[in-house]
């Protein structure tokens, strides 16, 4: 009997141990910057704020020190800090751009959503206005914060005027910080935990009508809510109409109705950020329906031989709809000369791009594209094909042109007046066909075993092995991209710093989605 009693007690204060550790280890991963990682996507109480036809929002899941602390959290020991600094600086900054200090504003008191939208004053125009959305931890530090923001304000000499709209108190004004050049804001509180800050009146009062419509607000939108539950995870929600896409995201101008909105995650994972999302394109536009097949795909990367700095598969280049194709020019080197936009043009795919510094490397099936057909077309460019015997006795084919010697050259009586160029080269190997910007390229893809490990690895990071586009690319070629892309000359200013240094390495998808498109892409840090 007393053994028994023995063991219950023992049982007992082990399965308490058990609770307290497993209740500890929740407590701790519900605290810990991690949790980032895992976070379910919902759709922000703030975006009921938001105009149905908002250019562009973005709405963070969290409040300003957790991506902060991520991002010690994750870097390596002897970078932490400066990674908490970056992303601290580009906080600061972002905020500084609204008139406000996050460090002596905000930080008390700021809770985990944080809305912000372009928006247009007038319909149909690009946006001319903004919106930011604020939610409190607690129920005194919104109204605490309104009180600081215009005391500090009228004592600097601002015009404030105070009035109501929809039942609600708004005080607008000069509200930029003293000292800082003055720009008009208007704020009011909602709910006493919400505080929406806005450009101007106007913008402010579009914000208050649309919350009460469910018919014109975002969070009622049956798009975004779809969007948010197929996507499932996200530390951040982002949506774009066509003007938020072509102003806000600096994509190519779209013919009209081709794109309607984007709704996306961003969600960090380690020390890369993941953005995933789908287009909804116009009823009117014929669907994209392309798929790869996975084996045929698998079958090309594996014969990969050489290194790249970029890599890219594609299905069927020939029948990509127009609306994609200045993506696919941008993704592929910009002037690679005649031969691969003829492969693009031609080859039903699937094709591999590889792209290395000693120049371009396209893989297809031996038989894709027709070589006659091939022949025809370079011909029309003073390209002549002809086939050639390499020192290890391989057979292949190469295209050259002639060019008459540079004039002021040294010439002799042996300098021949016309020179031949080079313009790409052919090899079959297999069921493959290796086409190379020059005889070194080629040779490398012949005799190298050291296939793109790296470039593999992003395109298995993305998970869309059917996508009829993928494509990775190491530091250089995205510090490259990233460079003249506007969104990210917006956060190198804001941040105050370079920030392409620490890129290592971009990589994206494409697919379609019945009508629409689905997009993933990952940003390498480090």
């Amino acid at each position: 009997m007393k053994a028994r009693r023995f063991l219950a007690v023992v049982l007992a204060v082990g399965l308490l141990l058990l609770s307290l550790g497993l209740g500890g280890w929740w407590w701790v991963l519900q605290r810990s910057p991690l949790r980032l990682q895992q976070q379910a996507l919902e759709v922000p109480r703030t975006a009921r704020f938001m105009p149905r036809q908002v250019g562009l929002s973005l709405f963070l899941c969290s409040d300003g020190e957790q991506p902060v602390a991520y991002a010690r959290a994750v870097a390596p020991t002897r970078l932490r800090r400066q990674a908490s600094d970056a992303v601290a600086a580009l906080r600061d900054g972002a905020f500084a751009a609204a008139g406000l200090d996050y460090r002596t504003e905000l930080a008390s008191w700021l809770g985990p959503e944080i809305g912000l939208g372009l928006i247009a004053t007038d319909p149909g125009r690009p946006p001319d206005g903004w919106l930011l959305a604020l939610r409190s931890r607690d129920a005194d530090g919104a109204r605490r914060f309104l009180q600081r923001f215009w005391q500090t304000r009228s004592l600097a000499g601002a015009d404030l005027q105070i009035s109501s709209y929809r039942g609600m108190g708004l005080i607008s004004g000069r509200g930029a910080l003293p000292g800082a050049d003055t720009a008009p804001l208007a704020t009011a509180l909602i709910d006493e935990d919400l505080v929406l800050i806005a450009s101007g009146r106007g913008v402010l009062e579009q914000a208050l009508d649309v919350s009460q419509l469910d018919e014109l607000n975002l969070a009622a939108s049956p798009v975004v809510r779809q969007a948010v539950q197929r996507l499932g995870r996200g530390a951040a929600l982002l949506t774009a109409r066509a003007a938020g896409l072509s102003g806000g995201l600096g994509l190519p101008d779209m013919p009209d109705g081709e794109l309607r909105t984007l709704v996306a995650s961003l969600r960090p994972d380690g020390t890369s950020l993941e953005l995933e999302g789908f287009l909804e394109r116009s009823a009117d536009v014929l669907p994209w329906r392309d798929r790869l097949d996975p084996q045929r795909g698998a079958d090309l990367l594996s014969g990969l031989a050489a290194d790249a700095a970029s890599l890219a598969l594609i299905e069927n280049p020939a029948g990509w709809p127009e609306l994609l194709q200045p993506l696919l020019s941008g993704v592929l080197a910009p002037s690679a000369g005649p031969l691969p936009p003829l492969l693009l043009a031609a080859d039903a795919g699937p094709l591999l791009w590889s792209q290395s510094a000693a120049g371009w490397l396209v893989g297809t099936a031996a038989e894709q594209p027709p070589l006659e057909l091939l022949d025809q077309a370079l011909a029309r460019q003073s390209l002549i094909g002809a086939p050639l015997q390499l020192a290890d006795q391989a057979a292949v084919r190469v295209w050259t042109s002639l060019s008459a010697a540079a004039r002021g050259s040294r010439r002799t009586s042996q300098t021949p007046e016309l020179q031949a160029e080079l313009a790409g080269v052919r090899a079959v190997d297999g069921g493959l066909a290796w086409w190379a910007e020059n005889l070194a390229v080629l040779a490398e893809q012949r005799t190298g075993h050291q296939p793109p490990r790296r470039r593999l690895a992003q395109f298995e990071e993305l998970g869309l092995p059917s996508a009829p586009l993928r494509w990775a690319a190491g530091s250089g070629r995205a510090g490259e991209l990233l460079q003249d892309w506007r969104p990210w000359r917006l956060l190198t200013a804001l941040a105050a710093q370079p920030l392409t240094p620490s890129v290592q390495g971009l990589s994206l998808a494409l697919e379609p989605d019945g009508a629409n498109l689905h997009l993933k892409a990952r940003l390498d840090l480090g």
